[in-house]
């Protein structure tokens, strides 16, 4: 009996060292920083007492650079499975005081298990990333199991939902598998990405630039979009997590769950009806459509700081999640560019792939035009937001709240590309352009000609108006629905995704489409 008993006092001392992770100093160190270790950041993430951990003794097999003397059960990496809302996640966190988190062999093989039980089971891959990068002494063999990762981020893409929270450096190839998931979070003042650093871009560019101009939260949010989202620190970052999960979907065999909502399916919103302006280059922002539309409080808004020219979120409708793609009138009035069709398209391929309903609400004057746009491939880009809508195959709503014109009509899920349910509010707009560029088109001789050109524009533009600046021609054709008063939205969209609940449609059998990349 006391032979056992040594076992287990043997044991859960092994299990009290691997709490520590990298020591006492290293974790008071973090918590200094004002962050927190990988094992607080499960405990806060995972339902309480829910997280399993796996691999938990696992340690390198590296005898190069003097590491035979210094094996660390884990080896800088904790990984398992837990619940958040009860429902089942698979994660993993990179634990910085243990070699500063880096990657080996064998701690790359324990996020592969993990990825793999993830695709087996059909649940989601949460990434904490805190990492110095590939661990130098074991050379090409951690090189390898970067591989590994970025193998299975792409053949878990489209099947179970892949995010990454970064809360420390992530560098050099490490990059790669937060590019790869669905959504990156980083954490302000903590957190960077970057292929290159400064002393090496220094080093080849004669460029000086600091760690957080480089690869910080903000510049991952605001410039590259790389980042989804931006938190203010770690326990901010693991919320996020939490409410981003329970929009989603566990695989893309699975719909989101549905939540009970107090808020009624009929409700009408007077207030919907004073939002867009009468003037039709005034500015108003959209959000404030999308939130009196939706489940109160429903809406989490993606991408918030990049091409602020499109907003794209989550929300409810009816309890159930949808996404949201809008025109911002607030910003560039709303114009399609090069970053907000890159943005769009990537939500759009994310719903569709995850069974979640699209939700467009559009009030687009067209393509933002310019030499910086057609020489960076505004074509190509803009493309991908027509490929990505055309492709989709879950329920599709439109409303067209104010200007839909030129190519950008089609483009935001027109009835054309197999949209399920477009409506228009009286303020439609449905042209190739706007009344002046196509007065001066249509009729520029006549303008030319005329005794007072000045008036004459003024007056061919006030007819122009009267005649195709409204949504009757487009209903009368079949491209819409109907015409739906402003109040009227919230539970008009709520009868069609009742309607689309059983949708199905498929795309033509193929390997892969080739979307213009």
């Amino acid at each position: 009996m006391a032979r056992r008993d040594e076992r287990l006092d043997d044991l859960r001392r092994r299990k009290q060292d691997l709490a520590q992770g990298g020591g006492r100093d290293k974790i008071e160190k973090m918590h200094e920083k004002g962050r927190l270790t990988a094992r607080e950041r499960i405990e806060a993430l995972c339902d309480p007492a829910s997280f399993e951990e796996l691999g938990v003794f696992v340690t390198h097999r590296c005898d190069d650079f003097g590491m035979a003397e210094r094996r660390i059960p884990g080896d800088g990496v904790v990984s398992g499975f837990g619940r958040i809302d009860g429902r089942l996640v698979f994660l993993f966190a990179q634990d910085f005081t243990v070699f500063g988190g880096t990657l080996s062999e064998s701690n790359a093989r324990k996020i592969c298990d993990i990825m793999d039980r993830a695709m087996e089971t059909g649940a989601p891959i949460i990434g904490l990333n805190d990492s110095g990068g590939a661990r130098i002494q074991e050379g090409v063999a951690s090189l390898g199991g970067y591989a590994d990762i970025f193998l299975r981020n792409t053949l878990a893409s489209g099947v179970v939902p892949q995010i990454s929270a970064v809360f420390g450096p992530c560098a050099g190839g490490a990059v790669y598998s937060p590019a790869i998931t669905d959504f990156t979070l980083m954490v302000k003042g903590t957190s960077h990405m970057f292929v290159t650093g400064p002393n090496v871009i220094r080093a080849v560019t004669n460029e000086e630039v600091t760690f957080e101009e480089l690869g910080g939260a903000m510049s991952h949010n605001t410039k590259s979009g790389v980042a989804h989202f931006a938190t203010e620190d770690d326990l901010d970052a693991i919320r996020l997590l939490r409410r981003l999960v329970s929009y989603l979907p566990s695989n893309n065999a699975e719909d989101a769950p549905r939540v009970p909502t107090d808020d009624p399916p009929d409700r009408a919103d007077p207030e919907l009806e004073s939002i867009v302006p009468p003037e039709r280059n005034q500015p108003y922002d959209v959000i404030r459509v999308i939130e009196r539309v939706v489940d109160a409080g429903s809406f989490l808004e993606v991408h918030e700081h990049f091409a602020r020219n499109i907003v794209v979120g989550f929300a409810r409708l009816d309890g159930r999640t949808i996404g949201i793609v809008a025109n911002q009138p607030k910003v560039l009035a709303g114009v399609l560019d090069i970053s907000s069709a890159i943005k769009g398209a990537r939500f759009v391929r994310f719903c569709d792939a995850f069974n979640i309903p699209l939700v467009t609400f559009e009030d687009v004057p067209g393509f933002l035009p310019g030499t910086a746009q057609e020489w960076g491939g505004i074509i190509k880009h803009g493309a991908k937001l027509l490929y990505a809508f055309c492709e989709a195959t879950v329920p599709k709503l439109t409303v067209i709240l104010r200007k839909a014109y030129g190519g950008a009509y089609d483009v935001m899920s027109s009835k054309h590309i197999r949209g399920d349910y477009n409506v228009a509010w009286p303020s439609a707009e449905l042209a190739v352009m706007g009344a002046e560029g196509a007065v001066r088109i249509v009729f520029r001789k006549r303008i030319a000609e005329a005794e007072d050109p000045a008036a004459a524009e003024k007056r061919l533009v006030e007819e122009y108006n009267q005649t195709f600046a409204h949504p009757y021609i487009a209903a009368s054709l079949g491209y819409l629905d109907d015409v739906i008063e402003p109040r009227q939205t919230r539970p008009r969209l709520i009868a069609a995704l009742r309607m689309l609940e059983n949708k199905r449609q498929t795309n033509p059998p193929r390997k892969h489409g080739n979307i213009p990349l």
